[in-house]
């Protein structure tokens, strides 16, 4: 372990040296001011080199740069900032010691140098610094696994699709690295597609792990049902299979699920307890999404009904989480009505840009306590 020294007297750094030296700390680096401390710690060097140091021993009292000053200016330096500094003094003065603490020291020691005063500070800022140290590669870690877990649950989302009769396209917004939000499409056959857009319980971690297990039975589950009901019946069945005697809050999610086949032009759908999406159909009538189901996990037996929409021409589809709601106003009802008066309208990318900006101004985007996403469908 590396102990830097910092005091002008050089008597001073003659006798901190032979204590820690008896004590068995042997990496011991000697300075006589704070530039030399700056120097050493490549302080001014934009690419430092990561020089190790565990502790500082500084002087308070110091020709040109104080240590006061010298601990404030390590405080500004991220890579610097945790090693612990205890100060050393001759001074009585406890404001100025108070000072001292105040800009970042741990521990300060009273000169003359007590033996085991110094070698007692010496082994709580070690530890202090093993701590820190060890906290920071958790975060390290912590962090890592987080950016790969965000790139898996990216992974899973769908492709925007452009086709002569249909154009999806979808923008989403966690609140955190890892989100509970999901929107999942799925061609069934040549006219038909299954598309989802669910909102799990809560956000982060442990919505992202509930949105990972459901996104991998979502893709069988829509295979093998074509049916709106069969499907969100299923999705049911798998998220029952969460739960643990004596939770007292349920796994769930709500969801809209619908197929749309452009053959036929007609969307058949099922809301499960989410807030309703809404149709622009034809070009003129905004019809609201909103029979189905309660939320997707609640009850091992949900009635489920599904409901069905017709075109003649084409069809644009808005689907939204209530994070956007939120977004745009707590009163729920004032956002529906925003939100409906928007879906009046054709999306156009070139215009509007993209889904979210349709819907949500851009300063509303930023630093929203929950996940926001927005999906348009358009059939002609």
């Amino acid at each position: 372990m590396s102990i830097v020294i910092v005091d002008d007297n050089e008597v001073n750094l003659f006798v901190i040296e032979k204590i820690l030296k008896r004590a068995g700390y042997f990496d011991l680096i000697s300075l006589t001011s704070a530039r030399d401390l700056f120097d050493y710690l490549q302080v001014d060097n934009l690419s430092p080199q990561g020089v190790k140091v565990d502790i500082i021993l500084m002087d308070i009292m110091m020709p040109d740069i104080d240590g006061i000053e010298a601990c404030r200016k390590l405080q500004q330096i991220p890579h610097l900032k945790d090693i612990p500094v205890i100060f050393v003094t001759a001074l009585e003065d406890s404001s100025k010691v108070a000072e001292a603490l105040d800009v970042g020291g741990i521990d300060y020691i009273m000169k003359p140098i007590n033996k085991i005063d110094l070698l007692a500070r010496i082994r709580v800022g070690l530890r202090l610094k093993y701590e820190k140290d060890w906290h920071k590669d958790q975060e390290e870690k912590i962090k890592n696994e987080l950016d790969l877990s965000m790139q898996v649950q990216s992974s899973v989302l769908s492709e925007p699709i452009s086709e002569k009769h249909l154009k999806i396209k979808a923008s989403y917004l966690p609140a955190n690295k890892l989100a509970g939000d999901m929107y999942y499409w799925h061609k069934i056959d040549e006219h038909r597609y299954g598309i989802i857009l669910l909102d799990m319980m809560g956000h982060g971690i442990s919505a992202s792990l509930v949105c990972m297990y459901i996104s991998s039975v979502l893709r069988d589950a829509i295979r093998t049902h074509t049916d709106p009901v069969a499907v969100i019946t299923e999705l049911n069945r798998w998220m029952l299979l969460l739960h643990k005697q004596g939770d007292s809050i349920p796994y769930y999610f709500t969801a809209i699920y619908l197929v749309i086949d452009t053959e036929n032009k007609n969307v058949e759908y099922v809301n499960a307890g989410h807030p309703p999406g809404f149709a622009l159909v034809d070009g003129s009538v905004v019809q609201p999404l909103t029979l189905g189901s309660c939320a997707v996990g609640f009850f091992p037996d949900i009635k489920v009904q599904k409901s069905v929409i017709n075109y003649k021409e084409e069809i644009q589809i808005l689907l939204f989480t209530d994070g956007i709601m939120e977004a745009i106003d707590k009163n729920s009802d004032l956002s529906l009505s925003i939100l409906k008066q928007a879906a009046s309208q054709e999306w156009q990318p070139a215009k509007y840009g993209a889904p979210i900006d349709f819907v949500l101004p851009v300063e509303l985007q930023h630093e929203q306590p929950d996940d926001m996403c927005a999906v348009i469908i358009q059939a002609k």
